[in-house]
């Protein structure tokens, strides 16, 4: 087993200023965004008004996904910051695995901070009326939202906390508006037929509806700057899955119900566009609104992520010192934080998303697997750990979600695989790369074996050092 010494001074740094409101605000908001306001109709081309089924079908696989994660966190684990890196590290004994995992996990946060930004530069524009437009404009939209949240994150934590709630008390406005009267002018018509591609097409769809529940394990990395984050956090965890799993379904069924899927995958804003059928203008911009806010609400806590990895790094002697400067001013992770921005903006500017994005579903699916293994090894492998477990759910009833979790997982990857074998049998290498279509499989291999390179250098430094 590897050495596992630790220094918990560069934590105890952060400063604990969030607490349950912030925590719902920052699951929610991250999980109601670019995914049920634009993906939605995309996954309609694959499977048609099914898409609220695979709503439905994905939302018991991610709520026992999320039941290992209240576990871990309900643990001394859950002081500090590190999610799935920091639980499978401490499981498996070694750093290996869980530095992979978490190096695919950064580059997929990177890409989709880069989407989220040029998302919302779509729906501003849309806002505007279109009187703003063209790619310049598009570009200063996206650069200045990724300027704007980082200015936000080197204020301090509090200050994420409080614009966080408000985005998403105006992205709840914004969903009541838009549900409510929709359920009233819904055309049952509209859902037939319902599954358009058949088993196959229903399957493929399941990759990019995952996306909009993609990304709820990013709470964890909040834990070292969350009051009583152990009690707190779990709790948080499967209430806010559940309750945003509701949402997805509800939404999705106006969605399809008031205008066919056609229109809805021609739409460049489809929520907006649904509400402007039964509500007026002044209404209809309110759901404009919101889906702004939907994003935003999910572009603040992805620039987290990257950041507070990056301290867990240094922390095991992964990563240089000078990574880990947290400002004792507003106790935040200047450096990495700044790294995160320059990342992203390289991917906006470079207009290069794919590199990146490509990756992200495939990468945290296959974390979330790899953490619902760690999960079933727990009490075999670190029953002390396993023993620390506080939240109030039977160990067996624990161990069964995590099963449907491995499981889940494993059919989502198991998919997304056989069609990027199907990409590389029928395409090549060129024509991916002219198209910016590389597989996520290519990618996953990619940046997986930058990661072991990284890995082993900083293995021989820190060999060197002792």
């Amino acid at each position: 087993m590897e050495s596992q010494t630790q220094s918990p001074a560069i934590v105890s740094r952060l400063r604990r200023d969030l607490g349950t409101v912030e925590s719902y605000a920052a699951l929610v908001g991250i999980l109601i965004g670019a995914g049920i306001f634009k993906v939605t109709s995309q996954a309609w081309s694959l499977t048609g008004p099914s898409v609220i089924l695979g709503y439905a079908v994905l939302m018991p696989a991610i709520l026992a996904t999320s039941i290992p994660y209240a576990a871990f966190i309900s643990t001394s684990l859950g002081k500090e910051p590190g999610g799935e890196y920091l639980h499978m590290s401490r499981t498996f004994g070694g750093y290996a695995i869980a530095f992979i995992g978490a190096w695919l996990k950064i580059i997929a946060y990177v890409g989709a901070g880069a989407y989220l930004a040029s998302a919302l530069a779509d729906y501003i524009i849309e806002l505007s009326g279109r009187r703003i437009g063209g790619e310049f404009a598009h570009q200063a939209l996206a650069v200045g939202s990724l300027l704007f949240f980082y200015a936000i994150h080197v204020v301090g934590v509090r200050w994420f906390g409080r614009i966080q709630v408000a985005m998403c008390a105006l992205l709840g406005i914004s969903i009541f508006v838009l549900v409510v009267p929709g359920l009233f002018a819904i055309h049952p018509a509209n859902y037939s037929p319902f599954i358009t591609h058949g088993a196959s097409g229903f399957a493929l769809s399941l990759a990019p509806i995952f996306f909009s529940y993609a990304g709820f394990e990013s709470l964890a990395q909040t834990a070292g700057e969350t009051k009583d984050s152990t009690r707190r956090l779990p709790l948080v965890f499967l209430k806010g899955v559940t309750a945003t799993a509701l949402i997805f379904i509800a939404m999705s069924a106006v969605a399809f119900g008031v205008l066919p899927g056609a229109r809805l995958a021609a739409s460049s804003a489809p929520m907006t566009e649904v509400a402007s059928v039964y509500l007026p203008w002044g209404s209809a911009i309110v759901v404009t609104l919101g889906a702004i806010m939907a994003i935003t609400t999910s572009l603040n806590p992805t620039l987290i992520v990257p950041s507070r990895l990056a301290l867990i790094f240094v922390e095991d002697r992964l990563a240089p010192k000078w990574l880990a400067f947290v400002s004792p001013r507003t106790a935040t992770p200047v450096v990495s934080l700044t790294l995160n921005l320059v990342a992203c903006l390289i991917l906006v500017i470079s207009k290069q998303l794919s590199l990146a994005l490509n990756i992200a579903v495939f990468a945290l699916v296959l974390l979330y697997c790899l953490h619902s293994i760690a999960f079933l090894m727990l009490p075999r492998w670190n029953p002390k750990l396993y023993g620390e477990i506080s939240l109030n759910i039977p160990r067996w009833l624990m161990m069964l979600a995590a099963v449907v979790s491995v499981v889940s997982m494993g059919v989502l990857i198991a998919v997304q695989v056989v069609q990027d074998i199907d990409t590389l049998l029928t395409q090549s290498v060129s024509e991916r790369i002219a198209q910016h279509s590389l597989t996520s499989l290519e990618l996953a291999v990619l940046w997986s074996a930058i990661a072991a390179a990284i890995y082993v250098y900083a293995r021989v430094v820190q060999n060197r050092s002792r």
